[in-house]
């Protein structure tokens, strides 16, 4: 019987790639996208954008009310899609920097900085949010930011 179940949900997985198998979901409002979803909606929102402003330009010169609702709608949802966007890039680097540090107790905010690929500013800022949060424990207090090194809080 388990292997039954085993099967339906590898089969489930194929069909819908918004399903994720590898992580049991034990929380019902819970979602987990894939990195396809993602980057779809990364694609989404200046696709709907674009309609918007086409439909906004069809609805002026027609003089047509209803174009013109749809145009400001598809707008509105672009731009909480860009917004989305933004939100989740965030997250997705303090995870970043979090798994490094985790892997590299003492990571300086330099070294960080080089292993995630961002400004050092922009790393900075996640590893003071990780701190205050109490994920992270501040090691070293250098004169600088760039100097400072963090651990996993315990």
């Amino acid at each position: 019987m388990d292997s039954w179940r085993a099967a339906a949900r590898r089969a489930t997985a194929a069909r819908n790639p918004c399903h994720s198998v590898s992580r049991p979901n034990t929380d019902p409002t819970e979602v987990h996208l894939s990195n396809v979803v993602i980057r779809s909606a990364r694609f989404t929102a200046p696709i709907l954008l674009a309609l918007g402003t086409m439909n906004a330009g069809a609805a002026q010169r027609t003089e047509d009310y209803g174009c013109l609702s749809t145009a400001l709608c598809l707008c509105v949802c672009a731009a909480g899609l860009f917004g989305e966007d933004l939100l989740q890039r965030g997250y997705r680097r303090d995870r970043a920097v979090l798994a490094h540090v985790a892997g590299h107790p003492g990571a300086k905010t330099r070294h960080v900085a080089r292993a995630v690929g961002a400004p050092e500013r922009v790393v900075a800022r996640n590893l003071d949010r990780l701190t205050d949060d109490g994920l992270l424990v501040l090691v070293t207090d250098g004169a600088t930011p760039a100097l400072r090194s963090y651990r996993l809080a315990s």
